[in-house]
């Protein structure tokens, strides 16, 4: 499939529909008692979808969709662009005040709502300007049920044939780790170009098995927004996993070939493994020693003797081997974004087995940049830019981009759009490097960086990452802008003192440079989480809301 000479999402997927096999099997949602939809089923829902919605709405039409993932939200997405309509997805996570923002700034005219408990949410929001109210579940309000959509006949299969690449396609509204929300948005042609260069990544491992795709993030973020184009270019299979915290039975099922995850899932991942095999003695932790040792050679492109090649072997089938059988065993690839993924962690996925493809991007670049290529991935970089942009280092370090893929704007933010967006070159916040290979590297956050009273510029993510490397550390924030030392918050289980935590710290300290060091630090038990607004729906670390909710205990420090 020729996906530059596309002219839009919808496009994609009637195209797509006409070289794929309709009896194929293509959306599970992994609850139970859910059915199994084919490319046929789901395109008929598609139309029929498409034919009430565009009696619904005017050309141009924001239609806000709230739910968890499942097979509906697909269809609902397709058929909202099909009908002329902007599709606003919203994360399931959000705050009160952030749903009252998004529904007064983007005025939708049409409401998709899995169920009750989302439509909880936003009913006290709801203006006189929506016209009606889709749900995927029975509500106690009016509302049109979505079955009762698709069990009616259609008269004309609609396919919308006046969209172009350069007409607004979703509005996504950024988590934000300070202030509310901006509406991205993104475009069709900056969506399809995401597609051709993840398409050609993934080539390698798609020409040997059939894609399979096991979905967790929220369809919301603009990651797995985009990553459900990526599936249907490539004509993958895709399962909708019930839950995080049953991902891994999940998988099980699913036997998925790729997997996209951001990096706390990895750590998480990590910290299992790695407690795992803690626990093994004798022959069993040698085997796992030189698993780790001669993966890790590997990685780096390094030869091995003869001997080294027959304990690989056993290594493969002893101990990878069994490592992958736990994530249903056709497991090609891990993609990580959303945040930086630790050296460390990175280095030893794929040194068990896990091939670990980090990436970069950010909502406002629909949203890859760039990614590590299957055959030669190198952990400390996010990988070379996609062939579909240009990245270029500004002389303060910051990465800038140029391409298709760069939003249309931030909706309702023109002043805020001309700050980041300079002649056509995307201003990411990120500082970078490129090596010699044209791999991307990302230092920190602009606006991350901890100066210290000597003017040292520090990582606050670098040292959080080391820190919750220790199977004891939950999570981490370090503190220390325009102070003569850096100290921390930690995480911990309830049962974990200070001094169990203190030469956990002093050990990590060893790896660091002087300025970065811990010298003191807060103990607490309750962790930062999306409902306490200290994570975005993404679990990144909100830092403004938690140096407001710990401020005082930290000052206490110095």
């Amino acid at each position: 499939m020729e996906v530059n000479k596309l002219k839009s999402l919808v496009d994609l997927y009637f195209k797509k529909i006409e070289k794929v096999d309709g009896k194929k099997p293509f959306l599970k949602w992994l609850k139970s008692d859910k059915p199994t939809y084919n490319w046929e089923e789901i395109t008929l829902r598609i139309y029929k979808l498409s034919a009430k919605i565009k009696s619904l709405i005017n050309e141009g039409d924001r239609c806000l969709l709230l739910s968890e993932n499942r097979p509906y939200w697909l269809i609902a997405d397709i058929s909202i662009m099909n009908s002329g309509g902007i599709s606003v997805p919203i994360f399931t996570t959000y705050s009160e005040s952030d749903y009252e923002y998004i529904l007064n700034d983007c005025k939708p005219s049409l409401i998709f709502v899995s169920n009750q408990d989302q439509f909880n949410k936003i009913k006290k929001f709801i203006s006189s300007d929506v016209k009606k109210i889709i749900s995927f579940e029975k509500l106690d309000t009016e509302s049109l049920l979505i079955e009762e959509i698709l069990n009616e006949e259609i008269k004309e299969k609609i396919v919308n044939k006046d969209l172009e690449r350069n007409m607004p396609a979703c509005i996504i509204y950024t988590s934000g780790t300070s202030g509310n929300p901006k509406g991205v948005v993104l475009s069709h042609g900056g969506i399809l170009s995401n597609c051709e260069g993840a398409v050609e990544l993934l080539k390698v491992l798609t020409d040997k098995k059939e894609p399979t795709f096991l979905t967790w993030l929220p369809l919301s973020h603009s990651y797995e927004h985009t990553v459900q184009f990526i599936q249907i270019a490539i004509g993958a299979k895709v399962f909708y996993a019930e839950s995080l915290e049953k991902l891994i039975s999940n998988m099980g099922v699913a036997k998925p070939t790729i997997m996209t995850a951001v990096p706390r899932f990895y750590q998480n991942l990590f910290t299992k493994i790695n407690m795992n095999f803690e626990k093994q003695s004798g022959l069993k932790r040698a085997l796992i020693d030189r698993t780790l040792s001669l993966g890790k050679k590997i990685l780096k492109k390094e030869k091995l003797t003869l001997s080294e090649k027959m304990m690989n072997f056993l290594c493969e089938k002893l101990v990878r081997k069994k490592i992958r059988n736990q994530f249903g065993g056709n497991l090609q690839a891990f993609v990580s974004g959303g945040g930086a993924l630790d050296r460390n962690i990175g280095e030893f996925l794929n040194a068990v087995g896990l091939t670990t493809l980090q990436g970069y991007g950010l909502t406002e670049a629909s949203p890859v940049v760039s990614c590590n290529l299957p055959d030669l991935v190198k952990v400390e970089s996010v990988g070379p830019p996609f062939r579909t942009n240009q990245v270029k280092i500004a002389e303060d370090g910051e990465i800038l981009i140029k391409g298709e893929n760069i939003m249309l704007g931030y909706w309702n933010l023109k002043i805020e759009t001309e700050k980041v967006i300079k002649d056509g070159w995307l201003h990411t916040g990120d500082i970078g490097e490129l090596d010699n290979n044209n791999y991307l590297k990302i230092t920190d956050r602009k606006k991350d960086i901890i100066v210290n009273l000597g003017g040292d510029n520090i990582s606050p993510s670098k040292i959080e990452n080391i820190l919750c490397l220790n199977e004891n550390i939950k999570q981490s924030f370090v503190y220390g802008d325009k102070k003569n030392y850096l100290v921390a918050i930690i995480v911990s289980e309830k049962g974990i003192n200070n001094e169990k935590i203190k030469p956990i710290i002093e050990s990590k300290n060893n790896n660091l440079t002087l300025i970065e060091r811990i010298k003191k630090f807060i103990l607490i038990h309750d962790e930062f989480t999306i409902e306490n607004r200290m994570l975005t729906p993404t679990l990144k670390l909100r830092r403004k809301e938690i140096i407001k909710n710990y401020k005082q205990q930290l000052e206490n420090l110095y």
